[in-house]
C-alpha cells in the first residue's frame, strides 16, 4: 500500500469549562473495528520503538502526553509525523514500516489495532520488508 494511504485523522473535541472530552469509535473515525489497544509510555530518552511493518493490521496512533515521531516508510517514500495532541492520530495501514522516535519526557502513546496480537504478522528485517514491496 502507498505511504498515502496513511494519514492525521482529527478526532472529536468537546470543550468546556470543565476541560476537553475527545473519543474514538471503530468504523466511524477510523476506518477499522478495533479488537486490540495498547500503549507505550516510561520510554528512556533517546530510544526508539517500532522498527518493524505488519502484514495485515491496521493501526491508529494517539499521543495521549507529551510527544513523539512517528516515521512511516512504504519502501519508496518516507514521511514523519510529530505527534504531540491527544484530539488526532494517524492512521496506519498494513504494509507500511514504522519507527517511533523523539519521545518526550512522560510521552504515553496509545495503539487502536484491527486484530489481536499475531507474532506472523510482524515483518521485523528491513531487507525482507523491502522484498516484500518491491523496493529496491
Amino acid at each position: 500500500m502507498p505511504l498515502s494511504n496513511c494519514r492525521r485523522i482529527d478526532l472529536p473535541k468537546i470543550s468546556d469549562q470543565r476541560g476537553n472530552l475527545t473519543f474514538v469509535e471503530g468504523d466511524v473515525h477510523i476506518p477499522f473495528s478495533v479488537k486490540r489497544v495498547y500503549y507505550l509510555y516510561d520510554v528512556p530518552g533517546g530510544s526508539d520503538r517500532g522498527a518493524h511493518a505488519h502484514k495485515n493490521l491496521h493501526q491508529f496512533m494517539i499521543c495521549m502526553s507529551g510527544s513523539f515521531d512517528l516515521l512511516l516508510n512504504d519502501g519508496t517514500k518516507e514521511q514523519r509525523f510529530h505527534l504531540n495532541r491527544s484530539y488526532y492520530g494517524i492512521y496506519i495501514c498494513p504494509m507500511m514500516w514504522r519507527y517511533l522516535d523523539n519521545f518526550s519526557s512522560g510521552a504515553v502513546c496509545m495503539v487502536m489495532a484491527s486484530e489481536r496480537y499475531d507474532e506472523d504478522d510482524y515483518i521485523r528485517d528491513w531487507g525482507e520488508y523491502c522484498a516484500a514491496v518491491g523496493a529496491v
